[in-house]
């Protein structure tokens, strides 16, 4: 919800943009020439460069990420305007050049450039932990927030599998968002055999996010056949549920937040032997006090891809809909972590962070 709340705000503001953005287009060179010195005409050339450059960034990535790279650039105008002004108060002359609107898109598209490499490319994070609990050594691998078919299809899925498999983890969790409305039936496809390609100790586990059971019913396989392949490619689905792995420590599957009702932490604990360690995923991170007052010992969360874009890196936070936007927090004696996901949902761009896979050590007695 709170991702459509940011879209929300998002095509307001550039709606305010637009008229921002055509005014300074208008200081161009080339559109004073051919507007022949007449205002209107300006603003109405203004506007249609905007325009066509809003329908062919559209046509070639998506309406969504063409509205991020206008909003993007209404800011960088505003920035540099500020810095125009304040050079034009110090030197007590006006530049010859358009150096607020140069300065603009040149930033934008190094800005946007280095963000949709981020964005593409996926990094290892690392962390190790320690417990009292008679654990010796685990090895997770974490994915969160696949989406499929927005940064890679189901070959290229298999391809970051691979790397981490070289890791060499004892199990693979996924913490929700493996598909999206977007996502096609073959790459789901092929990205669930290539689960069932990895040879791990304990096998892979996998709870639903808020996207897997798609919005629109537009996609070309249901929940049910997303459950299946991933089932039939030895991925065992948590709805709401614990399971004893090797004797040593717990997996314990949280149903989503956007799925109805679900079973409290204490529900979930219930009849578990609290001397073994417990595992939770759970893809929102939204639920730090209760997990941590339930007595899990790990708590692996998805869902706000990072922050995704400066300045709304802090806003789920900022806002109270978030426990933790990215990264390692410690409640007690919970560990919590938070990935920015292996992908992201429509937008190409990732400022606030990158994209990532997790190793995570744990040692104990």
């Amino acid at each position: 919800m709170e991702w459509l709340i940011i879209l929300a705000a998002a095509l307001a503001a550039t709606a305010l943009g637009l008229c921002y953005l055509t005014a300074c287009v208008g200081r161009f060179g080339l559109v004073r020439r051919l507007s022949g010195g007449k205002s209107w005409a300006r603003r109405l050339l203004s506007f249609g460069l905007i325009a066509l450059g809003f329908a062919l960034l559209s046509l070639w990535l998506s309406p969504v990420n063409a509205v991020v790279v206008l909003l993007h650039l209404v800011l960088a105008f505003l920035l540099f305007g500020l810095l125009v002004r304040l050079g034009k108060r110090i030197t007590g002359r006006e530049p010859r050049i358009n150096w607020q609107g140069w300065l603009a898109l040149g930033f934008t598209v190094i800005w946007l450039g280095t963000g949709y490499v981020l964005c593409s490319r996926v990094w290892q994070k690392d962390y190790s932990l320690k417990t009292e609990k008679e654990l010796g050594t685990l090895r997770i691998a974490l994915i969160a927030d696949a989406h499929l078919g927005t940064t890679f299809d189901g070959e290229g899925f298999a391809a970051h599998l691979r790397t981490i498999g070289e890791q060499e983890p004892d199990l693979l969790v996924i913490a929700g968002d493996f598909v999206d409305d977007s996502s096609g039936k073959a790459d789901l496809d092929r990205a669930c055999r290539a689960l069932g390609e990895l040879e791990l100790p304990f096998g892979v586990w996998y709870v639903y996010g808020n996207h897997d059971a798609g919005y629109f019913r537009g996609r070309d396989f249901s929940p049910e056949e997303l459950a299946a392949a991933l089932a039939e490619n030895g991925v065992r689905i948590l709805r709401d549920e614990a399971e004893l792995v090797d004797g040593r420590f717990y997996v314990v599957g949280r149903k989503d937040r956007s799925r109805g009702e679900r079973k409290s932490m204490e529900e979930l604990l219930e009849g578990l032997d609290r001397d073994k360690y417990i595992l939770v995923l759970d893809h929102q991170p939204r639920a730090y006090e209760e997990e941590a007052a339930a007595g899990a010992d790990l708590v692996l969360s998805g869902h706000s891809h990072g922050g995704q874009l400066i300045p709304i890196t802090y806003v789920g936070k900022w806002f109270g809909i978030l426990d933790r936007v990215y990264g390692y927090e410690r409640r007690g004696e919970t560990d919590f972590i938070v990935t920015s996901g292996i992908s992201c949902w429509e937008i190409l761009f990732k400022t606030g962070t990158r994209s990532e896979y997790v190793i995570i050590d744990v040692t104990g007695k």
